[in-house]
């Protein structure tokens, strides 16, 4: 028969570190997670600047976008919605009258880049977009 040393209780004193990591474990788990905390990261007022890269459309408008909490907003005229994930994934969609575009990219830092394309005073164009924070 094997023969082990010590009493029960040394196999409840074992048995206690164990609990506390996979407390500490849990605990971390229920914590938003770094990625979760940077979507915040990316609020403030962002100004955008487009380029026309096919179509009749003009380039060069510059617009200012809010960043709230992972929602974009328009920081001027006309209405603008959108999301900016974790990693800064942006999807965007903007309507002024009878204009309409959506658009995608990435934020990141103080700037960001992505493309666009949409229905601009009854011509289809698309292009690209540069981001800078203020």
């Amino acid at each position: 028969m094997a023969h082990f040393p010590g009493s029960l209780s040394s196999l409840t004193d074992l048995a206690r570190p164990r609990r506390l990591a996979l407390l500490a474990v849990l605990a971390t788990a229920a914590l938003p997670s770094t990625a979760d905390a940077r979507v915040g990261s990316y609020d403030g007022i962002w100004n955008v600047t487009f380029a026309t890269t096919r179509g009749n459309c003009s380039s060069g408008y510059r617009v200012p976008f809010t960043v709230t909490g992972g929602r974009v907003s328009s920081a001027g005229g006309g209405r603008v919605s959108g999301t900016v994930r974790r990693g800064g994934a942006v999807a965007v969609q903007v309507s002024v009258g009878a204009s309409h575009a959506s658009g995608g990219g990435r934020l990141g830092g103080l700037a960001g880049a992505g493309s666009w394309s949409g229905v601009i005073s009854g011509d289809r164009c698309s292009g690209t977009w540069q981001a800078t924070r203020s």
